[in-house]
């Protein structure tokens, strides 16, 4: 296994059909520009809670690198 593959769950719960897809497609690219950073070979599963619906990018991506971060899935700097 080579590269990351991510899945991402955006419950009815957030919001409806135009929220959902909007929240995915940020997810989805916060997962790409930061690929990069984060340890290959691993398969990555987002599920976006009720509060994303209302987030902007930045907010987005701030959260998913601080779970990156929790669970040690970012590379080492050397």
């Amino acid at each position: 296994m080579k590269g990351q593959r991510i899945g991402i769950s955006v419950s009815k719960k957030v919001g409806n059909s135009v929220v959902r897809h909007r929240v995915t497609r940020l997810v989805r690219e916060c997962f790409r520009l930061n690929q990069k950073y984060l340890t290959s070979g691993l398969d990555i599963v987002v599920v976006a809670r009720v509060a994303a619906g209302v987030s902007d990018y930045k907010k987005v991506e701030g959260a998913y690198l601080h779970l990156c971060g929790l669970h040690n899935i970012i590379k080492e700097s050397k």
